[in-house]
Parts: C-alpha cells; structure tokens; sequence
C-alpha cells in the first residue's frame, strides 16, 4: 500500500490519469490525497470531480481557492473570473450531489505526522490548532447556515489573525490563509497579491513556510497553490504544485520515501492565460 499526495490537478482529468498510470495506481490497494484545487482552469472539471469523488475511500482532497470558487458561483456569490472553466459542473445534472460533495471536504487534513493543506498555516498556529480552526471553517459549511457562510466568504480582510475574532471575519481568516497564503509577515500578516517566485515577496514579508519560529515547522506540511514556487521536497516540507494547468508538470509524491513522479500537462489542458 502507498499514499501519493498529488498536487493541483484544476480540472486537467486526462493528464491526472496519465499520472495515475504512472504510478501503477490501484484504488484497492493505495490512497490518493490531493492538495486542492480539483477544478478551474483546466477543461475537464467535471470529469475530475466525478472520479475523486467516486473513489470512494481511497482519496481524500482538502479544499483549494478554487474549489470555494465553485461553491460560490454556484450560488450566485464571488467574482467570476474570465479564465473560469466550471461551467461543466454547473451545468451537469449531477451538480447537486457534486457540489454536496466537495462541500463536505475538509480544510486541512492531519495523519501520521503529516498535515495536507492547499495553501498554508500562519506562522502561529501549530498543527493541532490548524486542526481546530479548520474544523470551525467545516462546520459552517456542512451547516444549516452554509449558503450565509459562502456570501460571507469573499475578500481578504482582515489580513490578520487574532484569537479574539468572531463571526464571518473569523471563519475568512482561516479560510484564506488556508486556501490563499503565500507570503506574510512575521507577525502573520498576509499578502494576496504577489504571486511569484519566492524572491518576489513584497518588502517586509516572507513566504510562510520560512517564518522563523513558524510553530507547525515540526510536522511535514503538504501543500499546493504555489506554481511559481514548483515543487519541492524538504524534511518538513513538501510543495506539490509544479504549474500542470500552466502547461507545466503533474506531480506525485510518494509519502512512504519521498519518491516523485510526474508527467506532463496535456496541451489541450493547458491554460492559455498567463499564471
């Protein structure tokens, strides 16, 4: 048995099971956890949910920005973006149960010293208190409420976590810097708008993952969203977005040694806008 954590697919299905040959996957026997970001941009959404989801309990995703994306649009929230490519998925008649679905996935997802999330945690929050926060972010949105939860969930403010938050801007924090963090302060202010390489952080501020005295820095952290920083496989670190939707790389991680696979994108999938 082998658990492959697998970076941000964004609806390229036929490169994701290109990599699923590659690895001589068999849903019997191995697990699939995917950091995120299942749909947009690629053009076989639809298909990519419908085959993560029917694998039953051999994958496990946590949600990405893009996934919450979805979730809003299909309830008339958000800003639809002009390189969105969903529509698939809410158009198809299967789009309750799909939608139902993702959103009754998790956050972030912590198991045998491993804890897979789409973007980030903020430098101070460990990983157990990672899990608690998560867990108020999934609550709200497997609710009776959770429809007030997704018109709430736009914007990037406060950029800041603070304990004594409540309500909808408590519930934004997590989710963003979950599904959106990059770079942040030391103090754990984030930045949403810079999305390059690691030396483009704006003055003052950090990628998150080297904060010094980040508090989850003694877990392996899993994680996706970040195409321009491309893949890396650190002792307590392993970023598995290598740009596949960008025409780069679809990436595998093999979390038993360590060992990668990838293949490349498909030029049909590949995004024509720029990353």
């Amino acid at each position: 048995m082998a658990t492959y954590a697998i970076g941000d697919v964004q609806g390229c299905f036929g490169t994701l099971c290109c990599l699923l040959e590659r690895i001589a996957f068999d849903a019997a026997r191995d697990r699939l956890w995917f950091a995120g970001d299942l749909v947009n941009r690629g053009p076989r959404s639809l298909e990519t949910l419908r085959f993560v989801r029917n694998l039953g309990a051999s994958a496990l995703t946590v949600l990405g920005n893009h996934d919450l994306s979805l979730l809003m649009a299909a309830e008339g929230l958000g800003k639809r973006s002009r390189g969105d490519t969903f529509d698939d998925v809410l158009t198809a008649t299967d789009r309750t149960e799909l939608l139902d679905w993702l959103r009754h996935q998790p956050l972030c997802h912590v198991e045998d010293g491993f804890c897979l999330v789409h973007a980030g945690l903020l430098p101070a929050w460990d990983v157990m208190l990672a899990q608690v926060l998560a867990r108020e972010v999934e609550n709200a949105l497997t609710g009776a409420n959770w429809r007030e939860f997704l018109a709430h969930l736009w914007g990037s403010e406060p950029a800041a976590w603070d304990a004594d938050l409540t309500g909808w801007a408590r519930l934004r924090v997590i989710v963003n810097a979950m599904t959106r963090l990059r770079f942040c302060t030391p103090e754990g202010t984030m930045d949403f708008q810079t999305k390059g390489e690691t030396a483009s952080a704006p003055a003052g501020y950090l990628p998150w993952f080297a904060v010094p005295g980040r508090r989850s820095a003694d877990a392996t952290l899993i994680f996706g969203h970040w195409s321009a920083l491309g893949l890396k496989v650190w002792p307590h670190l392993l970023a598995t977005d290598s740009g596949c939707v960008w025409g780069g790389m679809l990436t595998a991680i093999r979390l038993e040694d360590r060992a990668v696979f990838q293949v490349p994108c498909l030029p049909e999938e590949a995004c024509p806008l720029s990353a």
